[in-house]
């Protein structure tokens, strides 16, 4: 298959290697990578792709297209500006295959699986390790500051994103922004963090009471009656759907499950997002677990399952964990360790 890619996770699943700067080509049994002269050396080091130099990346793509001559080059037309999808569409037939890349990783390797495995145990350690850093008088900066030494081993791993540190009313924003507030014995603290393990992510959410002794189990108990009753009613989702997961079920048949059980206990307006999203080399990649996706799940799928109530002004609840299909059967990679 003839196709180009200018995405850096797109490039790194095809040949080991990208940069901020870089385009990939597959001609027939050519691969190139273009990129500029501050990461060439690095390239011929790790791709598995011819290596070539230039300033002008998309001069150089047309020049290959234009030696080997396809009779069409598959590209993701989202990925690419006005511009250079003109340029490119005079010297070759453009075919449109939105999200492209998206597609193909959508089911993964067992290499791939393995490294997952071990972003989401690493993930989930630190969050046991930040355990111990959570005290109250102190805001959601320190907070998320002492989070994120936990997470990267001060700096020696990466993000998969931003994490999430909120307290109470705070966290009835799904994504959060840390402020000055002061986290205090009783209140409830949502934490949304992940980080990356041979470039691939993990994802994972708990919301925790915050007493004499602070746990990160699903198991929580709440002084406050009616954060309780939430609190219970977005576990039962999560357990539901996550045990609803089947080989050839439709994807979203899990988000109706999840839902139907927030809307019967009266919190169906609270639940403001959809159940869950793949996660790879990108945070957010397919299969995205909404109500609109008839995608029947696979072994290989990676995803989420985060359903949350989110009441402004008071609080919110979110439980997310990760799911592996493998030998069609669902494993829980997040839950506990």
């Amino acid at each position: 298959m003839d196709y180009i890619l200018n995405k850096e996770n797109e490039i790194y699943y095809e040949c080991g290697w990208s940069s901020d700067n870089a385009v990939f080509l597959s001609l027939g049994d050519n691969r190139y990578v273009i990129t500029d002269g501050r990461y060439t050396l690095d390239a011929k080091e790790k791709a598995n792709a011819q290596v070539v130099e230039s300033k002008n990346l998309l001069k150089k793509a047309k020049e290959l297209i234009l030696k080997h001559r396809p009779k069409s080059l598959k590209i993701d037309p989202l990925n690419w500006d006005e511009n250079s999808y003109k340029e490119l569409s005079k010297v070759v037939r453009l075919q449109k295959r939105p999200y492209m890349s998206h597609k193909k990783r959508m089911i993964k390797s067992d290499k791939e699986l393995e490294i997952i495995q071990k972003a989401v145990r690493f993930g989930a350690e630190a969050f046991e390790a930040f355990k111990k850093e959570i005290e109250t008088g102190i805001d959601e900066y320190e907070l998320s500051f002492r989070f994120k030494e936990k997470l990267t081993l001060r700096g020696r791993r990466e993000l998969s994103f931003e994490p999430i540190v909120a307290i109470n009313e705070n966290a009835a924003k799904p994504h959060a922004q840390v402020s000055d507030k002061i986290l205090q014995k009783g209140d409830l603290l949502l934490l949304d963090a992940g980080l990356k393990y041979c470039r691939y992510c993990s994802d994972r959410t708990r919301t925790v009471f915050i007493g004499d002794e602070i746990s990160m189990s699903k198991r929580q108990k709440f002084k406050n009656k009616e954060i309780q009753k939430a609190y219970d009613t977005v576990l039962k989702a999560q357990e539901a759907a996550i045990k609803a997961i089947k080989v050839g079920r439709p994807i979203k048949e899990l988000d109706k499950i999840a839902r139907d059980i927030i809307q019967k206990a009266g919190y169906g307006k609270y639940f403001v997002h959809s159940l869950g999203h793949g996660v790879g080399l990108d945070i957010h990649e397919w299969p995205y677990v909404n109500s609109r996706n008839e995608i029947p799940i696979q072994n290989g799928m990676v995803f989420t399952i985060e359903p949350g109530i989110y009441i402004p002004g008071e609080f919110g609840i979110r439980i997310e964990d990760m799911v592996m299909i493998k030998n069609d059967e669902c494993h829980i990679l997040s839950e506990e360790i």
